[in-house]
């Protein structure tokens, strides 16, 4: 394929992408308010074991509750399309690849889209409670402020994060792939772990909207012990890539 046959397959997979989130949005939307309910749960529960008094989430525009509603139905459309947003990325990828290498796209589709799915797990019940009630603690015993947060900047903090992790989380699913078609190795990828160590931090500093290191580290961490957890994927089904006979 020509440069501009690939921007052509990378404008098609992207409208084919978009096209499935708005048809997940007409889904998602019918429970915004449910969604609202659950994702304002860790705030609601750090508050309660912080004994911080009465506690609401504020706003300040008229427009931004529904505008919340709307970014947190397109979140949760997002998780609900991800096996066919991720089975697009395949697509676009596979033309790069010899047939026998193709035979992995139902296994990349499938560990992917569960990865990004336990990411956004993983972030609810576990990294932004704990980062959420670190902060909070801070600012209420530490420094005896009244919690007063703004809603937009809650909400806008939690889908970033969300889909950060389940992006993160991805690594694992693209590390077996690069191993088995022979692209990475084990050893080269224990060999370059302070890189990737390197790139965890730099690239959470870079995504994560707010300037403070547990928010940071809710990044980093995750992403530098799925780098750890993809060497070890490596080195048990890595091998060497092969070229086919007949193409």
């Amino acid at each position: 394929m020509s440069f501009l046959d690939h921007l052509e397959e990378l404008r098609k997979r992207i409208i084919h992408s978009l096209i499935a989130i708005a048809v997940a949005f007409g889904v998602t939307w019918t429970f915004a308010d449910k969604i609202y309910n659950i994702v304002s749960g860790p705030i609601r529960r750090a508050v309660t074991t912080l004994n911080a008094g009465d506690f609401n989430l504020v706003f300040t525009n008229p427009t931004e509750p529904f505008n919340l509603e709307i970014k947190l139905a397109a979140m949760a459309a997002i998780f609900l399309a991800a096996p066919f947003i991720l089975g697009q990325v395949w697509l676009f990828i596979s033309p790069g690849l010899y047939r026998h290498e193709r035979r992995y796209a139902l296994p990349f589709i499938v560990s992917s889209s569960v990865l990004f799915i336990l990411g956004g797990l993983f972030d609810y019940f576990v990294a932004f409670p704990f980062a959420l009630q670190f902060l909070i603690e801070w600012g209420v015993k530490n420094m005896n402020l009244k919690a007063m947060i703004s809603a937009s900047e809650y909400f806008d903090l939690f889908i970033m994060i969300e889909l950060g992790l389940g992006v993160i989380f991805e690594i694992p699913a693209l590390i077996f792939i690069l191993s088995r078609i022979g692209l990475v190795s084990g050893p080269f990828l224990l060999r370059n772990t302070r890189y990737a160590i390197l790139i965890a931090f730099i690239v959470a500093a870079v995504i994560t909207p707010t300037t403070d290191i547990p928010n940071m580290m809710m990044m980093a961490v995750p992403m530098v012990g799925l780098y750890l957890l993809g060497v070890v994927v490596a080195y048990i089904f890595g091998k060497k890539r092969t070229k086919e006979a007949t193409d």
